[in-house]
């Protein structure tokens, strides 16, 4: 008698400012300024609508600067050779893979121990997604793939699309998982389709929009600031403060 292989959980996890304390797709376009692959001069206004967020100059601001950022890192990438990129996502791995939340990478462990499948879906390139999700025992990652041949870009990507709630999806068939007890973590309203799709959601550190959103569906909140981790709970219609951890 043919025995079926048992459905395994997931959990499925945003990358940058989720897990990693930064946005990687940012880090890998710093990378190529300071190693001279990119003009600096050219890269100037990415960096100044960069300094316009930091002093929250007004609310769409980090939006305004990343939009800036995808349109200026997509057009030098033409001029980018792919060993020169491949220098660069080495540097950004070896720098940040471990600076990561306490929270997200300790809950990544314990899931791992526990049994569950772990799903990377990350905007930033799936070159250096892969080399963090590989480095934390991630299953499987998606991120954007920018096409080249053996020397250079070509100038199309594959990127991710249709909302991450689709992407999980596919992944879940791909790994014949199980909704049933599935958990995901996310910080942005990008998150938002991905962590209704599970049973337990959690908005780690969320941007406001996001926080507002989880408020009104009840989900679980959790802040870590320092050496802290915060965690709210909804109970009779409020947010409380669940439990604190050093």
């Amino acid at each position: 008698m043919i025995q079926r292989a048992a459905h395994k959980p997931f959990a499925v996890f945003d990358i940058d400012g989720t897990l990693i304390r930064w946005q990687l797709y940012h880090a890998v376009a710093d990378e190529l300024v300071k190693l001279g692959y990119i003009d600096a001069k050219a890269y100037r206004a990415v960096k100044d609508a960069r300094m316009l967020w930091k002093r929250r100059s007004n609310p769409e601001a980090f939006k305004i600067y990343e939009r800036q950022l995808v349109t200026a890192y997509e057009k030098m990438l033409l001029e980018l050779s792919v060993a020169h990129f491949n220098r660069a996502t080495d540097a950004v791995f070896k720098k940040y893979k471990d600076q990561v939340y306490t929270y997200t990478r300790d809950l990544c462990r314990r899931l791992k121990k526990d049994g569950y499948l772990l799903f990377a879906i990350s905007n930033s390139q799936i070159e250096i997604v892969s080399k963090i999700a590989d480095y934390y025992g991630f299953d499987d990652a998606v991120g954007t793939y920018y096409h080249h041949d053996k020397k250079r870009f070509t100038g199309a990507a594959s990127i991710p699309l249709g909302g991450k709630h689709a992407i999980l999806a596919e992944l879940v068939k791909k790994h014949n998982a199980n909704y049933q007890d599935s958990l995901a973590v996310g910080d942005s309203i990008s998150d938002i389709s991905m962590l209704e799709a599970v049973e337990t959601p959690i908005a780690f550190n969320p941007e406001y929009k996001l926080f507002e959103y989880a408020k009104r569906q009840g989900w679980k909140v959790v802040v870590e600031r320092k050496n802290m981790i915060y965690e709210l709970e909804l109970q009779n219609g409020k947010y409380v403060l669940a439990e604190t951890k050093i």
